[in-house]
C-alpha cells in the first residue's frame, strides 16, 4: 500500500485537482493507495483571519466567509461543468452553516477559543477532500472517503494536539482491514479528542497525518507531493544557486525540517522512521522530477553537509549568575517553567562554568517567558544569586546538517571562519553529539548573508562570488568596468571568481542592482533620470550594508573627501575598501592607522595600491619587504607620471601651459592639475610609502619646494592656465638652466633617515632617473638586504588604463584572501 499527501497547493484550483487525479490514477493503477488532502492553498489562514475579526466584533467575517464558500463552489462548477453535484454542493452548504454558527458565536461572545477554532480549521481539509474524491469517482476512480476524525484519537491540547498512537493505531487497522475500498481518500490536520471535540495536529498537520496513516499500515511507501521537486541545499529564497538533494537519511530530514526547511513538517519522520517507510518527497507540478528520498540510510556522496537552513524571529533567553555554579536543579527549573507556560524551547547552550545558560524561543513568547522565568526564580534574584532574565529579540538560527559531517575534522572551523570573514557575529554555538548538526544564533539581518555564504563554502562548484560597489565612473572608472566585463569569462573558468557589479555611482547619479548590473549598458542605466537619483555618501554606505551581501567590496575612484568618511562604517561591516583615492592614506597618520587596524579587526581588505605608481606593483612589493623582515632605508622615486610626461615633454618648442594642458586631456593629471604640478600629490605618495615601511609621518613633515609661482596656485583651473601661460619665462629658465649643463629636469621625492621632500632636481645624464621616458614612474628600495644595488621598480606611473588596471589587480588580490 502506498500513501500520498497533497498540500494546499496541490488542490488551490480546479486545474490543480485534476493534476492531483491524473497523479492518484496512475499510482491507484498499480497498487492500493491512500490519499490525504490539506485544504485549498490560503483557506486555513482565511478562516483563522475571519476567525479574528468575529472575536473583535468585525462583522467582515460573513463575507470572507462568502469568498471561502465561493472558491469551492467554483472549483465545483470547473470540475463537473455538466453534472450538477447536488449530494456535493449540499455538503459544502451544510458545512459553510456550521461555520456560520460558530463565527456567530464567536462575534456575540466575542471570544475565539483554542477548541473553537479548531472546529472551524476543520472546514478546509474536510471540503477539499470531499471534492477530489467526487472527481475521482466521475473518471471511474471508485473511492472510500472517510473522515479522519473518526480514526486519529488525540488529547486536548487544541491547535497542536498529540496523537494517542495506541487508540489510534488500533482504530486504523480495524478500518482498513474492513474496508474492501483500494483508494481511499481522507482529510488531513484535524482528529479528535476523548470528548468527541475536534482537534488539530498543527500547521503541516496533514503531513503528520499522513505519516500517522502509513505507520499504522505499514505502507511501502509515503509520498508527499508538493510545489517545489523535493528537498534543497538552501532557501531558493535566499540561494539562486540550490541544489535538490536527491536523498536524505530520517536523521537529517528531522535535523533540517526542525530549523526551518519547509518542505516537510517536522513531526512527520517519526512513526515513519519506526518501521523504516521510505518517504518520497515530489512536486505535484513536475512529477517527472526525482524529487528527494527520505529513507534509514542514504548514499554517501562527497558532499560532507547535506543542507543548510535556518530559523527566523527568535529571541534568545539568558539566565546568569554566580549563584548557579555549583548547584544543581537551575536548568530543571528553567526549562519546566518554560513548559508550564507552553513555551517550546528550540535551542540550548551552556558555558562550561555553569554560570549562564542561554536558550532560543520563539520571539512572540519572549515576554511572557521574562514573566514566567523571572516568578520562578524571583528569590535568587532578589538576594543577587543571578541576574533577572535577559531577553533579548531579533536573532536567527543557523545550522549546517549532515551526516557525513562525524567523519570529517574542521567542518565548523570552517564555517565560523567563513561567518567571521564576511562579518557575520555568532551570538551563540550548539552541537549535537550525534555530529549531525552545527547550529548557530545569528543577528537576523545577517540570515540571508549567512547562507549564501555558508552554501558558496560548502555547496558551490568553487565559484566565489564577489559583490562590488564603485564609486567614481570616470574614464579611470570606465576602464575599470570595461576591464572587468573583458575578464570575467578568464576570472571564472581559471580563477572561480565570479565578479558581479552591484552599484555604481558618479558625482550626478547612482545605480544599485543586487541581480547584477549588465555592463554592456551600464551607461544608459546610469543616466536614468528617475531611478538613480543621486545619493549621498552616507546613503550610499547604507544600502551596501543594508544589501548585507556576502564578499561585498567598495571601490573608491574618486578624489573626494566625503567619500572617504565611509571606509570606517563599511570595514566594521567586513566590506572591503579598494582604494585608488590617496586621501584615506594621506590624511593624519592616526586616521590611517585607524582604518589598517580596522580591517583587521573585522576581516576586511584595505587595499590601495594605486595610491603611489598607477599599476606598478610598488606598494605590494614594500610589504612583502617587510612581512619578511627587510628594513627599508632610503627610498628615492619619481613617483608623478604627469610631472615626468611634462618635463619629458618640455622642450621649448610648445609652450609650458601647452604640454600640461596635452598632459590633462590624455587623461594624466588630477581634475586639478596643481595637485600634481604644486608637488602635493607627489607628497602625498612618498608619505605612504614611508607610512607602509613603518614610520610615523604626517604631510606636513616633507619638504615640499615647489617650482610654480604663487601666482599659479590661486583660482580656478582657467585661472591656473592662463597664469602658468604668462609665467613662460620663468619655466623656460628652468629648462635652459638645466640644459646649459647637459642635465634634464626631474620631480624626484625622497626618503632618508626617517625625513621626506620633494622637489623639482636638475640631474646627469649618468643619473638613475635619467633615462625615464614619458609618464614613466621609478622607484628604489635602499634596504638592509638591498644595500648597495637598490630593488627598482620601473614603468609606466599614469594614464587610466594602467591605472585601473591596479585597482583591478587590488580587487583580485582582495578575492583570493
Amino acid at each position: 500500500m502506498k500513501v500520498l499527501k497533497f498540500g494546499g497547493t496541490s488542490v488551490a484550483n480546479a486545474e490543480n485537482i485534476r493534476k492531483v487525479a491524473a497523479i492518484v490514477q496512475t499510482a491507484a493503477a498499480n497498487e492500493d493507495c491512500v490519499v490525504v488532502l490539506s485544504a485549498m492553498q490560503g483557506v486555513t489562514d482565511t478562516l483563522i483571519e475571519a476567525g479574528r475579526l468575529a472575536e473583535l466584533g468585525d462583522d467582515g467575517f460573513i463575507e470572507i466567509i462568502k469568498d471561502a464558500g465561493g472558491r469551492h463552489f467554483a472549483a465545483i462548477k470547473e470540475l463537473f461543468p455538466d453534472v450538477p453535484h447536488h449530494s456535493l454542493k449540499e455538503f459544502i452548504e451544510i458545512a459553510l452553516k456550521e461555520l456560520e454558527n460558530l463565527y456567530e458565536g464567536v462575534f456575540l461572545l466575542r471570544e475565539l477559543s483554542p477548541r473553537t477554532l479548531d472546529s472551524i480549521l476543520s472546514f478546509g481539509e474536510l471540503v477539499s477532500t470531499k471534492i477530489l474524491s467526487a472527481h475521482l469517482n466521475s473518471i471511474g476512480l471508485e473511492n472510500d472517503w472517510k473522515d479522519s476524525r473518526e480514526m486519529i484519537r488525540s488529547d486536548s491540547n487544541f491547535g497542536f494536539a498529540a496523537v494517542d498512537f495506541a487508540i489510534t493505531n488500533m482504530l486504523i487497522k480495524d478500518y482498513f482491514l474492513a474496508s474492501e475500498a483500494k483508494l481511499h481518500i481522507l482529510p488531513g490536520f484535524i482528529a479528535v479528542d476523548e470528548n468527541g471535540s475536534t482537534t488539530t495536529l498543527g500547521r503541516g498537520g496533514s503531513d503528520y497525518t499522513a505519516a500517522i496513516l502509513a505507520g499504522a499500515v505499514e505502507a511501502d511507501l509515503l509520498e508527499i507531493w508538493t510545489d517545489v521537486s523535493g528537498m534543497m541545499t538552501a532557501d531558493p529564497r535566499f540561494v539562486r544557486n540550490v541544489r535538490q538533494i536527491p536523498r536524505i537519511t530520517y536523521r537529517e530530514a528531522m535535523e533540517l525540517s526542525h530549523f526551518g526547511a519547509k518542505v516537510v513538517y517536522p513531526p512527520t519522520i517519526q512513526p515513519v522512521m519506526a518501521k523504516s517507510i521510505p518517504v518520497w518527497i515530489k512536486n505535484t507540478f513536475a512529477p517527472e522530477d526525482h524529487g528527494t528520498l527520505i529513507e534509514a540510510e542514504a548514499a554517501r556522496g562527497s558532499e560532507i553537509i547535506r543542507g543548510i537552513t535556518s530559523i527566523d524571529d527568535l529571541c534568545v533567553l539568558s539566565l546568569e549568575g554566580s549563584g548557579m555554579v555549583g548547584i544543581p536543579g537551575f536548568s530543571k527549573r528553567l526549562f519546566d517553567a518554560l513548559s508550564r507556560a507552553q513555551i517550546n524551547v528550540i535551542l540550548i547552550t551552556q558555558s562550561s562554568s555553569e554560570h549562564s545558560i542561554c536558550v532560543a524561543i520563539e520571539e512572540k513568547f519572549g515576554t511572557l517567558a521574562k514573566t514566567v522565568v523571572d516568578r520562578e526564580f524571583e528569590y535568587e534574584i532578589n538576594i543577587g544569586k543571578i541576574e533577572p532574565l535577559k531577553v533579548e529579540n531579533g536573532f536567527s538560527i543557523l545550522a549546517l546538517v549532515g551526516d557525513n559531517m562525524k567523519e570529517h575534522t574542521g567542518v565548523s572551523g570552517k564555517m565560523f571562519t567563513t561567518l567571521g570573514q564576511n562579518g557575520i557575529n555568532i551570538h551563540a554555538i550548539a552541537q549535537g553529539s550525534s555530529e549531525r548538526n552545527i547550529s548557530a544564533i545569528i543577528n537576523s539581518r545577517d540570515a540571508r548573508k549567512a547562507v549564501n555564504t555558508l552554501h558558496e563554502e560548502f555547496f558551490s562548484d568553487g565559484n566565489k562570488q564577489i559583490n562590488l560597489y564603485i564609486a567614481g565612473a570616470g574614464t579611470v572608472g570606465t576602464k575599470l568596468i570595461e576591464q572587468i566585463h573583458r575578464q570575467h569569462g578568464y576570472l571564472l573558468n581559471n580563477m572561480r571568481i565570479n565578479l558581479r557589479v552591484i552599484g555604481l555611482a558618479n558625482s550626478k547619479r547612482t545605480l544599485f542592482d543586487e541581480e547584477g548590473i549588465d555592463l554592456d549598458n551600464w551607461r544608459e542605466r546610469l543616466a536614468e533620470p528617475v531611478s538613480n537619483k543621486f545619493k549621498n555618501t552616507k546613503e550610499i554606505a547604507g544600502i551596501i550594508i543594508e544589501n548585507n551581501l556576502r564578499n561585498s567590496m567598495f571601490v573608491d575612484i574618486t578624489a573626494s573627501a566625503e567619500v572617504v568618511e565611509m571606509y570606517p562604517q563599511l570595514l566594521k561591516k567586513s566590506v572591503s575598501v579598494i582604494a585608488c583615492n590617496k586621501i584615506a592614506c594621506s590624511s593624519e597618520f592616526n586616521n590611517y592607522l585607524h582604518l589598517k587596524d580596522l580591517a583587521r579587526e573585522f576581516g576586511a581588505n584595505f587595499l590601495f595600491e594605486t595610491n603611489v605608481g598607477a599599476g606598478l606593483p610598488v606598494i605590494n612589493t614594500l610589504n612583502d619587504l617587510m612581512r619578511s623582515g627587510d628594513v627599508v632605508k632610503r627610498i628615492e622615486a619619481v613617483l608623478s607620471g604627469t610631472l615626468n610626461f611634462v618635463f619629458n615633454n618640455y622642450d621649448g618648442s610648445s609652450s609650458f601651459s601647452e604640454v600640461v594642458r596635452q598632459a590633462q586631456n590624455e587623461g594624466y593629471t588630477e581634475p586639478d592639475p596643481r595637485l600634481d604640478l604644486s608637488g602635493t600629490d607627489v607628497a602625498r605618495k612618498i608619505l605612504i610609502l614611508a607610512r607602509e615601511a613603518g614610520y610615523r609621518m604626517e604631510i606636513g613633515d616633507i619638504a615640499n619646494a615647489s617650482f610654480l609661482p604663487e601666482k599659479c596656485l590661486h583660482g580656478s583651473v582657467d585661472d591656473f592656465y592662463y597664469e602658468i601661460q604668462r609665467q613662460e619665462d620663468h619655466f623656460r629658465r628652468l629648462l635652459d638652466d638645466a640644459r646649459n649643463g647637459d642635465h634634464s629636469l626631474k620631480y624626484i621625492a625622497s626618503f632618508d633617515k626617517g625625513k621626506a621632500e620633494v622637489g623639482l632636481q636638475t640631474i646627469g645624464p649618468d643619473h638613475n632617473f635619467a633615462n625615464l621616458s614619458g609618464k614613466d614612474n621609478a622607484v628604489l628600495f635602499y634596504t638592509n638586504r638591498y644595500s648597495e644595488q637598490p630593488l627598482v621598480i620601473k614603468g609606466a606611473g599614469a594614464g587610466a588604463d594602467v591605472t585601473a588596471a591596479g585597482v583591478f589587480a587590488d580587487i583580485i588580490r582582495a578575492s583570493r584572501n
